[in-house]
């Protein structure tokens, strides 16, 4: 594999993994990062890694943002998200060679094509996928084990509006492993990493709502869970559940759901995760039942029109 020119710009735990799996892999990587303990850390560690990022007289790379990302109450926190592509934006405009811009840290969906992108723009007088590529490339990297992840990933997601800039970075990321998934729309692969997190955050609440309820009951359960892991169709068929805008029906989900709740009080539990699931199943059937009426509605006037318009092509046709 040819060795490429790489920028790290945010180098804690991801974008210190991120940088050395690929520097193993024989690239030749430049860490830029503003925490003078972090930097001196890393240069202890013999790394490569400036304070600002210069891409004079350098030839086209990739520019990885790893930046953090933080959340402030019920928002992600970009203020040093946005410094940090601002200053990459400001490398670009005294750059002659073509470099692509990839976003690695999670994000809200639409934020590379929306905050990444203009900034950017501004910043370096350049046109996006023009003058420079942008692409995302959600991380799945978990801290303990952020090395380990990004040197033998199970998922790489690319991401792009230019095909040019999804092979470049195909190109990269193969030689990893794992299965590799390409997108058109940066915003999809923004989505699959924050569905991805709160997918996982969501079943742990789940059994930790369980794990109430089996306290009360003095039931162990270890043994039960590992048991549903397996047994439940959820857990081990990937396609299971996964088409929106469809809600559950038939007779065993609406039954247990609610009348587990109703057995939840008997034994003292609040289940507030339980009490959701079906208050957004009902919802959802609420709006499927109304497009369904709509529909309805709708073909009942097209036929009516139908009927009419036969109605008077017949009138027309016969004799007076």
């Amino acid at each position: 594999m040819e060795s490429s020119r790489i920028f790290i710009v945010g180098s804690g735990v991801v974008g210190a993994a991120t940088g050395e799996g690929f520097l193993a892999a024989g690239h030749k990587v430049t860490f830029i990062d503003v925490s003078a303990p972090r930097v001196a850390e890393l240069a202890a560690r013999g790394l490569d890694v400036r304070t600002e990022i210069d891409l004079s007289g350098e030839p086209e790379s990739f520019i990885f943002l790893t930046l953090p990302t933080p959340n402030d109450g019920h928002r992600y926190d970009l203020s040093a998200f946005t410094a940090g592509t601002a200053s990459v934006g400001k490398a670009l405009a005294l750059s002659t060679a073509r470099h692509t811009v990839v976003v690695r840290s999670t994000v809200s969906p639409g934020t590379t094509e929306g905050l990444v992108k203009t900034t950017l723009e501004e910043n370096s007088g350049m046109v996006a996928n023009e003058g420079f590529g942008l692409a995302s490339n959600p991380e799945f990297l978990r801290a303990v084990s952020a090395a380990e992840d990004f040197a033998h990933p199970w998922m790489t997601i690319i991401a792009s509006r230019d095909p040019q800039n999804v092979e470049r970075l195909r190109e990269l990321l193969a030689p990893f492993g794992g299965e590799l998934r390409t997108f058109t729309n940066p915003a999809e692969a923004e989505f699959v990493k924050a569905a991805h997190n709160i997918f996982n955050a969501t079943k742990i609440s789940f059994w930790n709502e369980m794990w109430l309820v089996a306290q009360k009951l003095g039931l162990d359960l270890d043994p039960i869970a590992a048991t549903v892991a397996r047994s439940a169709e959820g857990s081990i068929n990937p396609e299971y559940g996964i088409r929106g805008g469809a809600p559950y029906g038939g007779v065993c989900l609406p039954k247990d759901t609610q009348g587990f709740l109703g057995f939840a009080k008997t034994v003292d539990v609040d289940m507030p995760l339980l009490s959701a699931v079906v208050e957004v199943n009902d919802r959802l059937a609420e709006i499927v039942d109304h497009e369904a009426d709509i529909t309805d509605l709708a073909a009942t006037h097209s036929q009516l029109r139908e009927a009419a318009r036969g109605v008077q092509q017949q009138a027309v046709s016969e004799p007076a």
